[in-house]
This record gives structure tokens, sequence and C-alpha cells, in this order.
């Protein structure tokens, strides 16, 4: 088999996979309408969105605040939203002086308020600075939610409601996770503003 041919069958079962990972995540239409109900409920109350992840899920958070506090499909108001991954100053700094499990939580701290929610972005589920930030957000009375993983872990043990990638693959998971995040806000925009 030649490069072109191999390559082409490596892309053609990646998406075979990511296709068949987007079909078992149908089942989790009703949580994710739920979900998004929850968050546009705490927009509506004058709450705001905080996002948390690593890595790719910290990329993924960036992007999911970036599309409430902008636009996603329709023009509006913006919607106050933050991701606690996006300062390294802030992350650098925190990491330094209270270690690397204390970077997001110590955010959540300064920034969150009762009514608030924090979405924790978790391919694992086993993050510890993602634990701690669901933690410290159950303590101001935050709405917690956990993006994870087919396993959950103790991501999805701490927080209220979770969205479970049906994968142990992490680019599935995220692939899943940016999907589900897109829906979220979509149904957000739609309820607050009839789109």
């Amino acid at each position: 088999m030649g490069d072109d041919a191999r390559l082409a069958a490596l892309a053609r079962e990646r998406l075979e996979g990511a296709l068949e990972t987007h079909r078992l995540l149908l089942e989790q239409a009703g949580a994710i309408a739920r979900v998004g109900a929850v968050v546009a409920g705490v927009l509506r109350s004058g709450g705001k969105v905080l996002f948390c992840g690593n890595g790719g899920s910290a990329a993924d958070a960036q992007h999911l605040a970036c599309e409430l506090v902008g636009r996603f499909k329709m023009e509006r108001a913006a919607l106050p939203a933050l991701s606690l991954s996006s300062d390294p100053s802030v992350v650098t700094a925190l990491a330094n002086d209270y270690g690397y499990a204390e970077v997001f939580a110590r955010q959540v701290a300064a920034h969150g308020r009762k009514g608030d929610a924090l979405v924790g972005l978790s391919t694992s589920g086993r993050s510890p600075n993602v634990v701690r930030a669901l933690e410290a957000a159950g303590a101001l009375g935050m709405v917690r939610i956990a993006l994870v993983g087919k396993g959950g872990g103790p991501v999805a043990e701490a927080a209220d409601h979770v969205l479970r990638a049906p994968s142990g693959e992490t680019p599935r998971i995220q692939e899943c996770h940016i999907l589900s995040g897109h829906i979220l806000c979509e149904i957000a925009e739609s309820l607050l503003y009839g789109g």
C-alpha cells in the first residue's frame, strides 16, 4: 500500500471512529439540553460562567468562554464568561506560590460568586486542579458542571451536572466536549434571546 492509500485509510478510520462516538453522544441529547438550560438560567439571573481545563481542555475552555463573550450564532449582548486557563501570569504565579492543584480554585475564589457556574473540562476526569476548582465552586454555592470522558473520575464526582463523552480516547473526548459546548452556547442564546 502506497503512502497516499495508507494515509487515506488512516483518515477514514479516524473519521469513522469520530462518527461512531458522535452517534453514541446522541444518547445524551437530553442531558446536554438540560445543562444548556442551566447555563441559560445562570446567565439570565445575572451570573457568569467560568471555564477551566488543562492542555487541549484549556483551549476548549478559552474557546467556549469566547463564544459567550462574543457571539455564537446570533448578534446579541455580550454574556459574562471567563476562562481560568487564559492568563499565563496568573496561572504561573498561582502554581509557583500555591502549587498547580490550586491554580483554578484560587481564581474561583477571586471571580466566582453564588449563582455563577463553573464548567470544568477534563478528558481523564482525574485533573486535581479541576477537582479543586469544582470543590471551591461548591463552597461558594456555584453551579458545577463537568465535561469528562467515559469514566468521569473525581471530576465527575465533584460536579452537580456531568456530560460524559462516550469514549476513552482523548481526541474523541475533546471532539465531544467542543460539540457539546457549542450546543450549550446555542441553547443559552436561544433561551435568552429567542433565536
